[in-house]
């Protein structure tokens, strides 16, 4: 991939090194020959009349072949604060990463060169990361406080593809395709070595990523109208993002992707000194897979005591529900992924069991040594309440059993901080 770089700016910058803006604004660009002027102009304007920070217009033409390239570079000349960078393939997400890693700003941000969102929404979506306060920031058009005018087709397509990205990825963001976002230069440069799509899932797969790294992500209603010229492949983009959410999907499940590390560059460390970091979210997870052990364990009892009693029930249950637990917990609880230390966990998972085994068998043994006769709804309701007991020394336990994950987090510093 070749690059060509034209840098324009102020008469007196010429003589001497100018400081790096605040902020570096890339408009990515494809044959935009007819529309690039008028984007470029209104917002350099917009930036030179009163916008608090430094900022720089960035055009990445990605292998453009009309003459949107030479548009530009007459742009550069004629107004300055202008970078216009060159790139040979074609791709947003690859002419992003291009600029954005190799950006001297403090915050780089992007926005479609139609302008579909209000220029008004600029300043709320840098300042917090100017600030420290936040990592990324997006704009969304579906939160209640946008004002959004388009068709009822891309309506529904937008919505249906956030809802699908949280049921498939668990995404919290809200709108992960509008064209106007911003992050820090330093997180930047982290994230995105592990992004790999250089087109339209570009977006997606760096905020999915970013969430699962622990950074904070600002959203802000934004008004916006959208472009009845524009030239995105509906179909073509859709599909590519049905494959994108599989990739990341697999990748997340199969532990491929560096998390752990992720986490010691650009985490964040507890909130309360001596609450671990994520312990919170860990209790409440482990409380709805403990929900289904139990339930589970209360069906296989009931099934199995008849036929072998009452003490032969409680281990059979037990162990069953135990490695159904361990896995169920490895994997939602705590995060743990792959194949890499599968046996081990399970078999000190199986430790632990030892330890619920044995109140449980406990509790059956006083009971019906007290009331011999017993019935099976009694034996159940000391048998619950025993497990709750073991619950609360399993969670423990567990956390034990995946220290290594556990300590990362607890040990990871937000990078600049």
């Amino acid at each position: 991939m070749t690059e060509t770089v034209t840098v324009a700016g102020p008469a007196e910058q010429v003589d001497g090194p100018s400081s790096p803006p605040v902020l570096d604004v890339v408009v990515p660009v494809y044959n935009e020959e007819t529309d690039l002027g008028v984007c470029v102009r209104r917002l350099h304007e917009y930036l030179g009349s009163g916008f608090p920070f430094p900022a720089r217009i960035t055009v990445a033409d990605n292998a453009s072949t009309d003459a949107t390239l030479a548009v530009a570079e007459l742009l550069a000349a004629e107004l300055g604060d202008i970078r216009v960078v060159h790139l040979e393939a074609k791709g947003r997400g690859r002419a992003l990463r291009t600029v954005w890693q190799e950006s001297d700003a403090q915050v780089v941000a992007y926005m479609d060169v139609d302008l579909s969102t209000d220029l008004d929404a600029l300043l709320p979506l840098v300042a917090p990361l100017v600030s420290g306060h936040s990592d990324l920031a997006i704009g969304t058009r579906l939160s209640p406080g946008s004002r959004v005018v388009r068709g009822p087709k891309r309506e529904f397509i937008s919505r249906s593809y956030n809802l699908l990205l949280k049921a498939s990825l668990r995404a919290r963001f809200s709108d992960a395709q509008c064209g106007f976002k911003a992050m820090r230069t330093e997180v930047a440069r982290t994230l995105l070595p592990l992004v790999e799509d250089g087109e339209w899932f570009f977006d997606t797969e760096l905020l999915v990523l970013a969430e699962r790294a622990g950074l904070r992500i600002h959203e802000i209603p934004v008004d916006w109208i959208d472009d009845p010229d524009s030239r995105v492949d509906i179909v073509d983009t859709a599909r590519k993002d049905l494959r994108g959410i599989w990739r990341m999907g697999r990748a997340l499940t199969t532990g491929s992707l560096p998390l752990a590390e992720l986490r010691r560059a650009v985490g964040r460390e507890p909130l309360v000194p001596g609450v671990p970091l994520g312990m919170v979210g860990q209790l409440i997870r482990f409380a709805l897979v403990g929900a289904g052990s139990t339930l589970a364990y209360v069906l296989l009892y009931l099934l199995i005591q008849p036929v072998t009693g009452a003490q032969i029930a409680n281990f059979a249950a037990l162990l069953i529900t135990a490695l159904a637990n361990t896995a169920a917990n490895r994997a939602f609880t705590f995060g743990v992924r792959g194949q890499r230390g599968m046996v081990s966990h399970q078999f000190q998972g199986l430790l632990i069991f030892g330890f619920g085994l044995l109140v449980t068998s406990g509790s059956l043994f006083a009971l019906h040594h007290w009331a011999p006769a017993a019935p099976v709804q009694l034996e159940l309701f000391v048998l619950v309440v025993a497990n709750l007991i073991a619950t609360l020394m399993r969670f423990v336990g567990l956390r034990w059993v995946f220290r290594d994950t556990t300590r990362s987090a607890q040990h990871a510093v937000g990078a600049g901080r």
